[in-house]
């Protein structure tokens, strides 16, 4: 299943939301504009603006499914924001290429790429200002301060082989689920429907968001370059030990000297991956995965507020999550 059918329902929100994103985060300088430019031209799957305005058809569905402009707007808001944390982390994990190009502190510098990531926030920040709905404004402007947070955790335990599986799903909401779910409730809030109703997509994005950060880190294990956009390994690199590491250290002492030395030998983490793909740690990765994909379909299984299409496209967006593993 590709990201290609899943979306074909809601394609010209897509497509429009492509062309607004440029004009958006037009800079006057001519750097700044480039550097955002130089993201958006290179593509990205628009995962997270597409979950907004299929929430918010579903959220609408009974009435004619038409979303609102205040939801296109989100969803642009939402891309925005993904992508500015996606600056500050290539340069926290000294990535070279992003979305198969150069990442902007590799193309530019360290500091225009600190300044673009800076700047897109605030963009993202002034656009939500003007939604004029506080409630999603206080949804929505949690997520920086989750992505700061998730950041400081991580860096506080690279190498460190004592952490728990909680920890790492802790870690995992600040830096991914938080915005996706955050997200998921702005897009409900905007479509006016009842607090319990919101509450529901805030977990649906949750357990999505977790499941997708579960499924990007088995990527980094077993991902081609030219398929992640990036180096595969990289998170092993820079001592982010993630589940599928964390599962096959219970299994690999060799493993365990590896991060214990910190890779220091040029062919230490390809050993590492080696190992890990010798031990049963990716499948429990997947099975992690798959219990969070099976929690966000179950929220909306017995609802009667949704209509059945609608509920069938969220259930196929939860599924592509895990298909990009299979």
């Amino acid at each position: 299943m590709t990201s290609e059918n899943i979306f074909s329902t809601i394609d010209k929100d897509l497509l429009t939301l492509n062309h607004n994103l440029e004009s958006m985060v037009g800079a006057r300088h001519p750097v700044l504009h480039a550097a955002s430019e130089h993201l958006f031209t290179a593509g990205g799957k628009r995962i997270r603006p597409a979950i907004v305005i299929l929430i918010a058809k579903a959220m609408l569905g009974k009435e004619n499914g038409k979303v609102f402009y205040s939801h296109e707007r989100l969803a642009e808001i939402t891309e925005i924001i993904h992508t500015a944390s996606l600056v500050h982390d290539d340069i926290i994990d000294e990535c070279t290429t992003r979305r198969g190009v150069p990442t902007v502190h590799n193309m530019f510098s360290t500091k225009i790429a600190v300044l673009a990531g800076d700047f897109l926030f605030a963009q993202s920040s002034w656009y939500l200002a003007n939604l004029d709905n506080l409630a999603v404004v206080k949804t929505i402007s949690k997520v920086i301060t989750d992505f700061a947070e998730g950041e400081v955790r991580q860096g506080l335990v690279s190498f460190d082989t004592r952490i728990m599986v909680n920890e790492y799903i802790e870690k995992s909401f600040y830096k991914t689920a938080s915005l996706i779910a955050a997200s998921c409730k702005g897009s409900a809030i905007l479509s006016e429907v009842s607090a319990r109703e919101q509450d529901k997509c805030y977990l649906y994005g949750k357990h999505l968001g977790l499941a997708f950060q579960i499924v990007d880190d088995i990527l980094d294990i077993i991902g081609k370059p030219d398929e992640l956009g990036k180096p595969s390994g990289s998170d092993l690199k820079n001592g982010n030990l993630t589940a599928p590491i964390l599962f096959a250290l219970t299994e690999s002492p060799e493993l365990q000297n590896l991060i214990d030395n910190e890779f220091e030998g040029e062919s230490d983490v390809g050993q590492a991956i080696n190992l890990i793909s010798k031990t049963q740690g990716i499948n429990k990765a997947k099975d992690l995965a798959a219990e969070h994909i099976q929690a966000a379909i179950n929220i909306f299984s017995s609802s009667k507020d949704i209509e059945y299409k609608d509920y069938c496209n969220l259930v196929k967006v939860s599924s592509y999550v895990l298909d990009r593993i299979n």
